[in-house]
């Protein structure tokens, strides 16, 4: 039943005209038996019974109510005009007030304010026109009731308007907050993207890279020392499971429709020295200084603690596949007071020409770049005076 009323108050808003037609027939269709009853309205003495034209002005005015959504102060105005003709024609307005009350509601609600107030205005001099003209304007209790109609009508017309308007800017306000929020899921999600990308990159470029060497290293030694190609073919084995691992964790997060992956904890400023020594193993001689002028090793925020790791390894990967066979790397991380100081850098013994131009356009350093400003670094990366190539970051952190 409920389902029913409201797809038939859905149909009436979507064609308005019906029930206008409705109204305007329902009032013209009262009016006419209406217009004998002179005794309701006025002495029988002065109004006389209605004539044909006077039943037609009547029903015009009536049926113009069927139109009050398009023309609606226009109306009143014939309305009121068509009131004051019959009533200097000494005939019967019959329900032609209740059309001109339908009206001023009408206006208030699709009217602003300064026209709206125009309309119980005109409504009333309308009435009291016609009863000064019919001479009927001793009548006071008519014409009270009159104004407390038109002023009625007008208030709660004014009300409905307000309240379509506050439901209107609710239903605005909703669908802007849609839109926002759509939005910002979008840039929630290319942002993660982005993040996963780096992480991805970051992951393959330096666990490929360390094998490549690895492999490099034990074809050549497979001939004149098994025992050694054996160890780097193991350390191949261990870092493609590590890497297989830790694409296995970043890719199960882009997965919709199936359970996430399991996820191990994200690697920091304490896997440095494991980092070093897998860089050692690989053939790139690093060392390693760890300074905190706090006297304290407390944590560091996990944001930077990962992208201070990942500044590190992507350094010394760009360190082990661009600065030559004969190489040497330094990694230097001091810990200062509201600060995380990080610097890389390499001697580029056998580098190649053109090299140091690549590393600084890599899209390793990029992601290096992108991670220091989300943290509101400073990182200096290029090539050293004395040769080779440094990459230098500085985190701020909190006073502990």
């Amino acid at each position: 039943m409920r389902n029913t009323i409201g797809s038939l108050r859905a149909w009436f808003r979507e064609h308005p005209l019906i029930p206008d037609l409705f109204l305007g027939g329902a009032l013209a269709a009262a009016a006419v038996p209406f217009a004998h009853v002179s005794q309701v309205f006025g002495d029988p003495a002065r109004l006389g019974g209605p004539d044909a034209m006077s039943l037609g002005l009547i029903v015009t005015g009536c049926l113009s109510v069927a139109l009050r959504r398009h023309w609606p102060f226009l109306l009143l105005c014939l309305v009121c005009l068509i009131e004051i003709t019959l009533a200097a024609a000494e005939r019967n307005p019959s329900l032609l007030w209740l059309a001109a009350l339908v009206l001023v509601y009408t206006i208030a609600v699709r009217r602003g304010l300064a026209v709206s107030l125009c309309a119980p205005a005109l409504a009333l001099t309308g009435h009291f026109l016609s009863a000064a003209v019919g001479g009927g304007l001793g009548e006071w209790s008519t014409h009270l009731l009159m104004v407390v109609f038109a002023v009625s009508l007008w208030i709660a017309g004014r009300n409905v308007r307000l309240r379509r308007a506050y439901q209107a800017e609710l239903h605005d306000r909703a669908r802007r907050m849609e839109h926002i929020r759509e939005v910002d899921t979008r840039a929630a999600r290319a942002e993660e993207r982005s993040r996963i990308a780096r992480e991805l990159h970051d992951v393959v470029a330096h666990h490929v890279s360390v094998m490549t060497v690895q492999a490099a290293a034990a074809r050549r030694v497979l001939a004149g020392n098994p025992e050694g190609a054996r160890e780097a073919l193991s350390a191949i084995e261990e870092l493609g499971r590590t890497a297989m691992s830790e694409m296995r964790s970043l890719v199960g997060v882009l997965r919709t429709d199936a359970a996430p992956a399991e996820r191990s904890p994200q690697p920091g400023m304490r896997e440095i020295p494991a980092l070093v020594d897998q860089m050692r193993e690989a053939g790139l001689p690093t060392q390693l200084w760890i300074e905190d002028e706090r006297g304290t090793t407390g944590a560091l925020p996990p944001g930077v603690d990962l992208a201070a790791y990942r500044l590190v390894q992507e350094a010394l990967t760009n360190s082990l596949r661009h600065a030559g066979p004969r190489a040497r790397a330094w990694v230097t991380v001091r810990h200062e007071s509201g600060e995380l100081a990080v610097r890389v850098t390499d001697d580029g013994l056998g580098q190649e020409a053109g090299e140091p131009s690549e590393r600084v356009t890599g899209h390793g350093l990029v992601g290096i770049r992108e991670r220091v400003a989300l943290y509101g670094g400073l990182l200096r990366i290029g090539p050293r005076p004395e040769g080779g190539f440094e990459v230098d970051a500085r985190f701020p952190l909190k006073d502990t």
